[in-house]
């Protein structure tokens, strides 16, 4: 969810007086991300209405424009620019956004089943999202086990050069475990809705494991060698899509558990997203608060826009579905209260995220040939 910063200057061609898509890069799928959660997160809500609504189906059409777009755009990188997409996968700073594809479709087709389902019916939206969800968590899991063996066996990287992005990859298992449990009540009983269940809870389990061996790597190199670059600081809210995501996928599977497994089982489940869900939200909150102070330290040093920015919004739509799901729950108001603060949050980051990234295309600043990382990323 950041911009893509590269650990040397990449030689200019001719093609880069008019760069086109050569210089997509993965990272893009974070403003699909950033727009459908928008989306899901409102429909999570404790609160709708009629015109709520039709607002989360008409931000849901522009995440699908958006993904349809892009995904024309960077078969069209391939296509054409294999160097540069090969590049890309040779960079420890850039392969870990391949992880945002998978997350991407996922994303995409969670909100469909959840709110283009009154736009285009639900057996359209349930089989749009299907498709997308096993092609989504396909990717992921290549992405999961593919760029952490790069990393080891074909990157170099130092010890501060630890990154929140590292997350990328090992999130998107998350996200099918925290989507998929939508789809269980459409599968035939029996084995498959308790295979899709279980199979959830796997996913959850190697995102979750991931996690946490690399979080402490990021403390670390935090510790040891201070603020990330002014460009890389908004990816600290990173840290947030597993911490939201777990809670969401957990509570999800305790909703979906009882029509796919026996009652001791899903009472256990029910129970265990609560007491799962409410320390790790609480973790949640106090990481958003450091990445706040962080940013807000980055703002008076003088950080300007990039890609980054997309790093504010779909992590912290995740802790409004964590923090609504929790409220559906516990029955607490706080914690529907917390849901609808945050997703405040989430539509003022969007907002600008967004508008922002239109001005940069408009003058052709993003899609310009990256500058040479900082020094402290080498």
């Amino acid at each position: 969810m950041t911009t893509l910063v590269h650990p040397s200057p990449t030689p200019l061609t001719r093609h880069d007086s008019r760069p086109g898509v050569r210089h997509l890069g993965p990272n893009w799928y974070a403003a699909v991300m950033g727009t459908a959660i928008v989306a899901s997160a409102g429909a999570a809500l404790p609160a709708h209405s009629p015109g709520l609504r039709v607002a989360y189906e008409a931000v849901w059409a522009l995440a699908v424009l958006a993904l349809l777009t892009l995904l024309a755009a960077r078969a069209a990188h391939w296509a054409r620019h294999a160097d540069q997409a090969r590049r890309h996968l040779a960079d420890p700073g850039v392969a870990p956004f391949y992880g945002c594809l998978a997350m991407a479709l996922l994303a995409v087709g969670g909100t469909t089943l959840a709110v283009g389902s009154g736009v285009i019916g639900t057996p359209a939206a349930v089989a749009v999202d299907a498709v997308l969800w096993v092609a989504g968590t396909a990717l992921g899991l290549v992405a999961a086990a593919g760029i952490p063996y790069l990393m080891v066996t074909r990157h170099r990287i130092e010890p501060a050069a630890a990154s929140p992005v590292w997350l990328l990859p090992i999130v998107a298992p998350m996200v099918s475990a925290a989507t998929g449990p939508a789809l269980i009540a459409h599968l035939p009983a029996g084995q498959w809705r308790e295979a899709m269940l279980l199979g959830c809870y796997a996913l959850f389990g190697m995102s979750l494991l991931m996690t946490l061996a690399i979080l402490p790597m990021l403390f670390s190199r935090l510790v040891h060698h201070g603020p990330l670059p002014l460009a890389m600081t908004p990816t600290l809210f990173l840290v947030l899509g597993p911490l939201g995501q777990s809670t969401t996928a957990v509570n999800n599977l305790a909703d979906a558990a009882p029509g796919a497994v026996a009652a001791p089982y899903a009472h256990a489940m029910s129970a265990f997203g609560v007491l799962y869900g409410v320390p790790v939200m609480g973790f949640a909150l106090l990481w958003l608060a450091l990445a706040t102070a962080m940013v807000v330290g980055a703002f008076r040093r003088g950080m300007g826009f990039g890609m980054t920015w997309w790093g504010f919004t779909f992590p912290i739509g995740t802790c409004v579905t964590g923090a609504a799901a929790l409220a559906r729950h516990t029955h607490l108001h706080a914690f529907a209260w917390l849901a609808v603060g945050l997703y405040a949050l989430l539509v003022a980051a969007w907002a600008v995220a967004a508008t922002r990234t239109l001005h940069g295309l408009v003058n052709g600043r993003l899609l310009a040939a990256p500058r040479p990382a900082p020094a402290a990323l080498r």
